[in-house]
């Protein structure tokens, strides 16, 4: 049988009081991810195969010919059986043509009107970057022609049609378009983008169905890339919102910038402290601060000048003013 051991200590025994505190570290699947717009950005963003684009191709070609032969036949059974109704619906079928035609225009016109800001934006870091004077004026006057029925800009294109030919410096030009035409755009930008966090948070808090929070964002996100398109004169038709909005998402995508990063650790401490009330809180504050951050890449592909005089929007207060009153606690509490 063993004896006791007895082990001398040179310190006296802490005592439970004295004994450091436990520090909560939340468990990372209990933090707030935003998993509803990380879902939502990766379907956008995804790259579709060259065999499933061949594949839709095929599909299409095939059923427009077939409901082609199916409408021929159609309207020349009609002529057969009763040529007033062949003729009324030759009629129909003209203007449902007519109005597809009009409908692949405007998209036509939509997909230039976005390549003109493109081209603008180009032109804009090229006269900056060689110091052109002469491509500064240019782009200049190419702003004042796209913003001139703009009914809000009115006072800003007369303040730089009167100061703007005299200046000679290449960057003041540029910094005084910048501030006297995207200001009032980016305050209207600003407030879509703080319309679609607030949704998209409130959305994603109230509704328990599953995917509703994923459909929410993809589509909320969407609307929000077409009106700031629109905003800044690139309005863009069902086609070319949905290619703006793959083109923000993957840029997104590919710089990680669909995760919580630095900008957005108040928002996610702050989702926390609502996931302690509710799971689907927390989620509702940081997918909101996530579409903030959408609507700012949104802003930066859109804008016809990149931001210089004006400061950069921030996902902190664009997120604060969405969700004000929505996720905060009331003044009693």
């Amino acid at each position: 049988m063993k004896r006791p051991i007895m082990i001398e200590l040179d310190a006296p025994p802490a005592s439970p009081a004295e004994a450091p505190p436990v520090v909560d570290v939340p468990a990372a699947q209990e933090m707030p991810q935003g998993r509803a717009m990380q879902i939502a950005a990766r379907l956008a963003a995804r790259p579709r195969s060259k065999i499933t684009r061949f594949f839709w191709q095929a599909t299409t070609a095939l059923l427009g010919f077939l409901i082609t032969i199916a409408a021929w036949q159609f309207v020349d059974g009609l002529f057969a059986a009763n040529p007033i109704l062949g003729w009324v619906a030759t009629v129909l079928l003209g203007v449902f043509l007519f109005a597809a035609f009009l409908v692949t225009m405007r998209e036509v016109a939509a997909f230039a009107r976005l390549g003109r800001l493109d081209k603008i934006q180009h032109e804009v870091a090229e006269a900056v970057q060689n110091d052109r004077l002469e491509g500064a004026r240019s782009v200049v006057k190419r702003l004042q022609k796209l913003y001139a029925g703009r009914e809000d800009l009115q006072w800003a294109l007369s303040k730089l049609k009167e100061r703007g030919p005299e200046q000679l410096d290449t960057s003041t030009l540029i910094l005084m378009a910048e501030t006297e035409l995207m200001g009032p755009l980016d305050a209207a930008a600003r407030l879509e983008v703080e319309a679609a966090a607030r949704t998209v948070g409130t959305i994603t808090a109230i509704v328990p169905l599953a995917l509703a929070d994923v459909a929410t964002a993809l589509i909320a996100n969407i609307r929000m890339i077409r009106r700031v398109a629109e905003i800044y004169g690139g309005r863009a038709g069902a086609l070319g919102a949905i290619r703006l909005a793959r083109t923000v998402m993957t840029h997104l995508v590919a710089t990680g910038a669909v995760a919580a990063g630095d900008d957005l650790i108040d928002t996610v401490a702050g989702g926390h402290v609502a996931a302690k009330l509710s799971r689907r809180f927390g989620e509702g504050v940081v997918n909101g601060a996530l579409t903030a951050r959408v609507g700012i890449a949104a802003m930066e592909v859109c804008r016809p000048m990149p931001f210089a005089a004006l400061p950069r929007p921030k996902v902190r207060s664009l997120t604060g003013r969405a969700l004000s009153g929505v996720f905060s606690k009331s003044k009693d509490d």
